[in-house]
């Protein structure tokens, strides 16, 4: 529990002064320099009227008495973000409430109190409710409270092992005594270096008698950076920013979080429920999940039917598409038929080549009694918006069920580990068979076949369905991820900089099986963003090569030298291909204008 509550505590004071802090930096900053002045409140015929003088005897200048405001912010973030971060998918599911809306919450509280700052007609009317109470000053202002639970909202620390954990174990709702230290003190550790910039940024403004010379003046300026703040925030405009500050504290969170004894006890929170029917272990005498104890865990790719415990329950999703009025399904509502769980993410090559099975599956055999449900849990940041699920799902024709698993709630239920991953479900409810990755398409048929039979002896199946199995057969280039999360990298050289823009030379020879980057690249977790003259080289074996890739601008393809294609890059992110032909060792390079995002490599 100690090393939780020291890890916890030195993440947050790294978090805090790491480039994630920047979009509510501007608010914490002016947090004591923007009230406004405390307002008496008529409690008696002879208390003073409503924006009089306080008089002598009220102590201090108004520029020199002590605020409490900023404690007030920090306070306000730290409890909002703990609370929101560890009950907030839960509350919000219970309520089968939007999972976006507390971050629209906070940007409606920075913006209410923004103009309430800039319209002072506004704020007053804001302060109305207080004059209810006798003998106290109004001062709403001066206790910051309600902004630091708006701005804790929007707050995003940067990624790193202790916020994952924390973030998984608040999405699978099983929240502990050992998570919820862990969150206080990252939350604590976070907020010592904030209320120490907000202290400061009082103090300055007081000790120089800026605030009583300009006080209308600073509550102006402060509403307004408020207002800016939100909008940036609202869409989404500060991720640029952050991205291009380097990262100059990844090198001290990977020593504070990174280490054994860190790693052991967080893998620990994270991991209480990790022998689910997607655990393959030899120990038969292992539970599955939350099945019957004495079943043991399905042998990965089976050949025949197997009883493998009862199939946990889908949980945490967050939406739904595909079924009528995209309402939830529960699979206690499915006894009687046969049902099969397929995790997948929309630009997963693996996932979208098992589609059309699937989809011939349900269309064959829906109408005797089987349902295909499709856990879509995201890989990349893009795969959490729910519209480009939406659209994508259309465009590779799935129609069965889709349950967004964004919080990867059901994912951890099953403790699968896999895109694509397939779970058939008997009618009684238990797992009689799993399949991790690509092929194996003839088995799973046949036992779903047997499955259908069984629960409806009537239903005239048709014959088999034969659709064209896609899994290559031959050795190719491993996936190729881009982004500096996935490290180490399969690049030649030296790795990129991280989260900041570098320029680089293509070197004369690349290693089989790698890539190298030529000109300007900006490195992120996730992507590799291109920049003037951005070239990427790549010594691939396959048939097929593809790239995940985002924004808008072209991408020019050449194979050994040769102009093979040029591709227009606009919408979602989402998969394309680069090459298509027989097997090949070969050079690809690609020149790709400014601002296109790439993320991901896969071969066929």
């Amino acid at each position: 529990m100690i090393t939780l509550v020291v890890v916890g505590f030195l993440a947050g004071v790294i978090t805090s002064i790491s480039p994630c802090v920047l979009p509510v930096l501007p608010v914490v900053l002016t947090a004591g320099a923007s009230r406004r002045e405390p307002v008496p409140v008529l409690a008696t015929a002879g208390a003073p009227a409503r924006g009089a003088d306080p008089g002598p005897d009220d102590g201090e200048t108004p520029a020199r008495r002590r605020s409490w405001r900023p404690v007030g912010v920090v306070v306000g973030l730290v409890i909002s973000f703990c609370l929101a971060t560890l009950f907030g998918s839960l509350v919000l599911s219970a309520l089968h409430l939007p999972q976006d809306l507390l971050r629209y919450l906070g940007i409606a509280v920075l913006v209410i109190i923004g103009v309430g700052l800039i319209w002072p007609a506004f704020g007053e009317l804001l302060e109305r409710p207080f004059t209810k109470l006798p003998s106290r000053r109004v001062n709403p202002n001066s206790n910051g409270i309600v902004l630091g639970m708006g701005l804790g909202l929007l707050y995003v620390p940067c990624a790193g092992p202790v916020l994952a954990t924390i973030v998984i174990v608040g999405a699978n709702h099983t929240v502990g005594w050992g998570a919820f230290v862990l969150t206080v003190a990252f939350g604590i550790g976070a907020g010592v270096p904030l209320l120490i910039l907000a202290l400061a940024g009082e103090q300055v403004t007081q000790r120089t008698g800026v605030l009583k010379r300009y006080a209308r003046q600073l509550r102006v300026t402060g509403g307004v950076l408020m207002l800016v703040v939100a909008v940036l925030i609202g869409f989404n405009l500060t991720d640029g920013l952050q991205r291009n500050v380097p990262g100059y504290t990844t090198a001290l969170q990977n020593l504070v979080e990174g280490n054994a004894s860190a790693t052991k006890e967080l893998h620990s929170l994270s991991t209480a429920n990790k022998n689910g029917p997607g655990n393959v272990s030899s120990n038969a005498g292992s539970s599955a999940g939350s099945g019957d104890s004495g079943n043991a865990p399905c042998t990965e790719d089976g050949q025949t039917l197997e009883n493998c415990g009862t199939a946990p329950e889908l949980t945490g999703i967050t939406g739904w598409l595909n079924t009528p009025g995209d309402k939830p399904l529960r699979l206690a509502g499915l006894r009687g038929k046969t049902v099969l769980i397929d995790f997948w993410t929309y630009s997963c090559i693996n996932c979208q080549r098992t589609l059309p099975h699937l989809e011939a599956w349900y269309s064959s055999y829906h109408q005797d009694g089987f349902e295909i449900i499709g856990v879509h849990t995201p890989e990349f940041a893009f795969e959490h918006v729910s519209s480009n699920i939406s659209a994508q799902a259309k465009s590779l024709g799935v129609n069965y069920p889709v349950a967004i698993d964004n919080n990867y709630a059901t994912w951890n239920a099953y403790s699968n580990q896999y895109w694509p991953a397939e779970y058939l479900i008997g009618p009684n409810g238990q797992v009689r068979h799993v399949t991790f990755g690509e092929g194996n398409y003839g088995t799973t048929e046949e036992l779903i076949r047997q499955l259908v039979s069984e629960s409806n002896p009537s239903a005239s199946l048709p014959k088999a369905t034969d659709v064209p199995d896609r899994t290559p057969a031959e050795m190719s280039t491993p996936e190729t991820y881009l982004g500096y999360q996935y490290a180490p990298l399969h690049i030649t050289g030296q790795p990129p900089v991280q989260d900041a823009a570098q320029t680089s030379t293509l070197p004369n020879a690349i290693k089989q099986d790698t890539f190298a980057l030529g000109g300007t690249w900006t490195s992120n977790s996730e992507d590799l963003v291109a920049g003037p003259n951005a070239r990427l080289a790549l010594r691939f074996q396959a048939k097929i090569v593809y790239l995940v890739i985002g924004g808008t601008g072209t991408v020019g393809v050449r194979v050994n030298g040769q102009l093979t294609k040029t591709l227009t890059i606009a919408g979602v992110p989402k998969l394309y291909t680069l090459v298509s032909g027989p097997s090949q060792k070969s050079l690809l390079n690609l020149s790709m204008s400014p601002g296109v995002q790439a993320y991901d490599f896969t071969f066929g």
